[in-house]
């Protein structure tokens, strides 16, 4: 038992640098972020609807992290040989998505341009081959593409893989409305990732990726634990649209990653590991939706925004985030155990089980249902 947990956890101990570079540089360069931009006042100003902090708080917090994410996959090219094209690649995209996220921080574009770059962020990359092969792991449902097929195989993977860019990223932006919330839901499901990863090193050690899928998970978790210290409550900094785009970028290759297994179950697990930021985004979707209101304007339908509504602390809002990330991981990580064909029933289940959940507590309701009664 000890001797296979061993084996097990031995690929951190040869990937521990990734995780301790990314921490380190993300820890150092936060408060000279920050220093910067309350020289330079590039702050979050609050208001009165969907920024109720009390006072300007600075931003740049997505540079950090950029920083510390980037500083660990060069650190992985050089001690560990990633492949040097695709990991460039990735870091260029990474940097792409943290300079949209920085000019909308700054207030230089509109919702609707920075969807567009999202998609144009998600195109480049499924173009170079990350995740242009997905539509292969529907092989588990019968459905398979001949070599001499590989076009119809391209029809199928790539709206999927730019979906899943996008989605991410969106996910992990609306997910960032409280101090600490999102680099540490991003943390723990990063966390998620990494045992995922360690599962498939154990088992199938011969597979191309899972280096990469390695460095990815502990980049991110160092990159999310270097900021949090400085974005907890109350927080000194925010990560911005910047920061939160980057992990949800990183989150999406990771799954990318897992489609290109080519099994079911893999996929099932790597998008319940993320399935806090995914189920929080349809609830405010079909709340909107609900309401009559366009799906893409901001409001205070997120579930820790309803949270906040009924009286708990930001403090405790976060606690029970946590502790929700972390059954939505451990319901992920299922499927180390399961095969796929209990999978897919036990997860239909966990997921009809929350969306009980939610009606109950009343968090899709119209509006006019949750306003209290008028006194006489």
């Amino acid at each position: 038992m000890i001797s296979s947990f061993g084996k097990f956890v031995q690929p951190v101990g040869t990937y521990w640098p990734v995780l301790a570079i990314a921490f380190l540089v993300t820890l150092l360069l936060t408060p000279l972020c920050r220093s910067f931009a309350l020289r330079r006042g590039i702050v979050d100003r609050p208001d009165e609807f969907l920024k109720p902090h009390k006072k300007p708080i600075p931003y740049l917090g997505g540079l950090a992290m950029l920083g510390g994410w980037g500083a660990g996959l060069i650190l992985a090219i050089v001690y560990r040989d990633l492949s040097v094209g695709r990991t460039l690649a990735l870091l260029a995209a990474g940097l792409a998505i943290v300079s949209l996220g920085l000019f909308d921080d700054l207030r230089m574009t509109s919702p609707r341009l920075r969807l567009i770059g999202n998609i144009a962020v998600a195109v480049w990359l499924v173009g170079l081959g990350t995740g242009d092969r997905i539509a292969s792991s529907l092989s588990g449902l019968g459905i398979v593409f001949p070599p001499d097929e590989r076009w119809l195989e391209i029809i199928y993977s790539w709206p999927l893989a730019i979906f899943i860019i996008v989605g991410a990223c969106n996910a992990t932006n609306v997910i960032d409305g409280l101090d600490g919330l999102c680099s540490g839901v991003l943390g723990i499901i990063a966390l998620g990732f990494l045992i995922l990863s360690l599962h498939l090193t154990f088992f199938y050690g011969n597979d191309v990726d899972n280096p990469l899928r390695l460095c990815l998970s502990l980049a991110m978790l160092g990159a999310a634990l270097g900021f949090l210290p400085y974005n907890s409550n109350p927080a000194k900094i925010f990560m911005g649209d910047a920061g939160s785009m980057l992990l949800g970028l990183n989150a999406a290759i990771l799954i990318l990653l897992f489609f290109e297994i080519s099994k079911v179950r893999w996929v099932i697990g790597a998008l319940m590991v993320f399935g806090l930021p995914i189920g929080d985004m349809f609830l405010a979707l079909v709340r909107r939706w609900r309401n009559g209101r366009p799906v893409m304007q901001g409001d205070r339908s997120h579930f820790y925004d309803q949270l906040i509504d009924r009286g708990l602390s930001v403090k405790r809002v976060v606690a029970i985030s946590y502790l929700l990330t972390s059954l939505f991981v451990g319901a992920g990580c299922l499927v180390l155990f399961l095969r796929a064909r209990q999978a897919v029933p036990a997860y239909i289940l966990f997921v009809v089980f929350w969306v009980i959940i939610v009606s109950k507590l009343g968090m899709v309701a119209l509006e006019a249902d949750r306003r209290p009664p008028q006194q006489p």
